[in-house]
C-alpha cells in the first residue's frame, strides 16, 4: 500500500466529501514510512531522558536537555533554533546528596526524595523520630519547645494495599464514544463543598496551614521533617513549593518518603518500637539567573502569502525530580522533535511557518507557554491581542503520556471537527475508534493558547500508567515509555501540523472564547 502511493505523482489529493476537507496523501505516506520505519524517536528519548537526567525548571538538567534540543533542531536543518526568556522565574535548585536509613530497631535502606526548593541537613544527621500529627490550631501546643533538633514523622495517608486492576490501560471504545457525547454545561452550586469557589477556598485553607507547619516545624528547629507521600508499590508522587521565588524564606530540610518505609516507621513508633535514622540531604540555590526560558525553532513557510502565519506544536520540557520525567512530559517533547524532523526528512516546504515550542515552567503553572502567549499574542486578562494572534493558524499539544493517540479535544471549536475527522482518516490501521470530540481537556499547554481565541489542541491518549504510576513519580523513568506508541504520535502530530500548514485558510476559530 504504502508503496504504491508514494510512486503516484507528488500533486495527488485526496478530497472527503463529507468535509470537503483537501490533504496531500502522497506526502502523509511519506511521512509515515519516516516514521515507522526510520524513527529517531530512541535517541531523542536517551538524549532528553537518560543524558539529561530530570528536567527541574532552572535547573541543570533542564539547561542540559535546552542546549541539545536547540543544538539538534539546528542540526535537523531548522531556522531560528534558541532559547527564549518567557520572563522571571526564580532560583534554581539542584540536588547533590541524599540519603536516609533506619538504623534502630534494625537496618534498612529507605526510598525518599527531597521535596523541590527546600534545604539540606547541613551534614550527616542520626536520631530518634518523633510522630507528628497536627491537624488543628490546638495541636501545635503538643509540640511547642520538644523538637529542636529533632527527627520529625509525618505519616502517609490512603491505602497502600494490593491492586486488583493494572496499572496500564487503554482507552476501551465505550470510553472513547461516551467523549464524544458534549458534555452538558455544570449547573452553578452554592453553599457547599461540591461548589468551585467553595473547593478552591479550602484547597487554599489547607495549603495555608501546611504552610503554618512547616514555618513552626522550621522555628522549632526540626532537623528534617521526613513526610510519608500518596503512592504503592514503592512508588511516591513527589512535588515542591514555592520555595523557587526569589524572596522565598529559607525552609526546613524535608523529604519525601514512599508510603510503605514511612508507615512503618509509624507502625513500630506507635507499638512503643524506638525507632532511629540516620540521613544527609545536600541541596544548593542557584540566583544569578532567575529567568526561564523555552527552546524555540522553525520550519519556514514558502507561500509568498501565508508564510508570515505560523502553525505550532509543542510541549514542556520541564519536569519534577524524583526520577528523569520520561512521560510527563519527555514523550511530548521527544514526539514534537521527531515530528519536526520528520519533515525535515521528508523534504516538505510548507506554505505557512511551522514553529516547535518546548515549553519550561509548566509544572509550576504552565508558565513558560503562559508568557510566551502573553509576549507574542496578547494578554487574555485584558482581552488586547496583538496583529501577531492573527496570524496563528492553530497550536497541537502532547502532555498526557507515553500513551498513543486516540483522538483529539477540540476544546468547543465544533468547526475543526470535520476537518480532523477527515485528516485523522490515513491512520486508521494506527488508531483504533478515532474519536474526536468538542469537550474540554485541561492542564497543559493548549490552555495558554485556547485563552486569547487562538485554537489550541490536546490530542486524546491512552493512558498506560500515566496516574497510576509515573505522572509526578519517583518511577518516571526511560522505561515506562512505550516506544511504538511515541512513533504513532510523531506521525500524527507532523502530519496535523503539515495539514495546517498547507491549507488555504487558517483553522476556524471559536467564535467565542473565555478566558481560561
Amino acid at each position: 500500500m504504502i508503496r504504491k502511493l508514494l510512486i503516484l505523482p507528488a500533486l495527488l489529493f485526496i478530497s472527503l466529501s463529507f468535509s470537503q476537507e483537501i490533504f496531500d496523501a502522497t506526502t502523509i505516506e511519506k511521512i509515515k514510512n519516516e516514521g515507522l520505519n526510520n524513527s529517531h524517536v530512541e535517541k531523542i528519548a536517551f538524549e532528553l531522558i537518560d543524558k539529561a537526567g530530570s528536567r527541574l525548571t532552572n535547573s541543570q538538567g533542564y539547561k542540559r536537555a535546552a542546549t541539545y534540543a536547540v543544538n539538534q533542531l539546528s542540526k535537523w536543518g531548522l531556522k531560528n533554533s534558541n532559547t527564549e526568556v518567557w520572563g522571571e522565574f526564580g532560583k534554581g535548585w539542584e540536588i547533590e546528596k541524599n540519603y536516609v536509613a533506619m538504623t534502630k530497631p534494625y537496618y534498612m535502606a529507605f526510598t525518599a526524595v527531597p521535596k523541590a526548593w527546600s534545604d539540606g541537613t547541613n551534614g550527616p544527621i542520626k536520631g530518634k523520630v518523633i510522630i507528628v500529627d497536627i491537624t488543628s490550631e490546638e495541636d501545635f501546643a503538643n509540640y511547642k519547645g520538644k523538637l529542636k533538633g529533632a527527627i520529625v514523622l509525618v505519616k502517609a495517608l490512603g491505602n497502600q494495599g494490593p491492586t486488583f486492576k493494572a496499572d496500564a490501560l487503554r482507552k476501551t471504545n465505550e470510553q472513547l464514544n461516551k467523549m464524544e457525547i458534549p458534555a452538558k454545561p455544570r449547573a452553578r452550586r452554592t453553599g457547599n463543598t461540591n461548589d468551585r469557589a467553595a473547593r478552591i477556598a479550602a484547597w487554599r485553607k489547607r495549603r495555608a496551614f501546611t504552610q503554618k507547619i512547616n514555618t513552626f516545624l522550621m522555628k522549632e528547629g526540626v532537623a528534617l521533617n521526613i513526610v510519608g507521600k500518596r503512592g504503592r508499590h514503592g512508588t511516591l508522587f513527589t512535588g515542591g513549593g514555592r520555595g523557587y521565588l526569589k524572596d522565598a524564606p529559607k525552609s526546613i530540610s524535608e523529604l519525601e518518603m514512599i508510603p510503605e518505609h514511612a508507615n512503618l516507621m509509624a507502625r513500630l513508633i506507635e507499638n512503643g518500637v524506638e525507632v532511629e535514622v540516620e540521613a544527609e540531604v545536600k541541596t544548593s540555590f542557584n540566583s544569578n539567573s532567575l529567568n526561564g526560558y523555552n527552546v524555540v525553532a522553525e520550519i519556514p513557510g514558502t507561500d509568498r502569502k501565508l508564510k508570515a502565519e505560523v502553525v505550532m506544536l509543542g510541549a514542556h520540557l520541564d519536569s519534577w525530580h524524583g526520577a528523569t520525567g520520561a512521560t510527563d512530559n519527555a514523550a511530548g517533547s521527544i514526539v514534537m522533535m521527531e515530528a519536526v524532523r520528520i519533515l525535515k526528512a521528508v523534504g516538505v516546504t510548507p506554505r505557512r511557518t511551522i514553529r516547535i515550542a518546548l515549553w519550561d515552567g509548566e509544572e509550576q503553572g504552565l508558565h513558560g507557554s503562559r508568557n510566551y502567549v502573553k509576549n507574542h499574542f496578547g494578554d487574555p486578562a485584558t482581552k488586547k491581542f496583538t496583529k501577531e494572534n492573527e496570524r496563528v493558524a492553530g497550536y497541537f499539544n502532547i502532555d498526557n503520556g507515553t500513551g498513543r493517540i486516540r483522538g483529539i479535544y477540540t476544546q468547543g471549536n465544533k468547526k475543526v471537527v470535520p476537518i480532523f475527522k477527515s485528516w485523522f482518516t490515513p491512520f486508521s490501521s494506527m488508531i483504533d475508534n478515532t474519536t474526536v470530540t468538542t469537550n474540554n481537556t485541561g492542564g497543559t499547554d493548549h490552555l495558554a493558547f485556547d485563552g486569547v481565541g487562538i485554537p489550541g489542541f490536546q490530542f486524546i491518549q491512552d493512558p498506560i500508567e500515566y496516574n497510576s504510576r509515573t505522572h509526578h513519580t519517583n518511577a518516571d523513568t526511560f522505561e515506562r515509555l512505550v516506544i511504538e506508541d511515541l512513533k504513532q504520535m510523531a506521525v500524527i502530530v507532523a502530519s496535523f501540523v503539515y495539514n495546517t500548514a498547507q491549507r488555504d485558510a487558517k483553522l476556524p476559530r471559536k467564535e467565542t472564547n473565555k478566558t481560561r
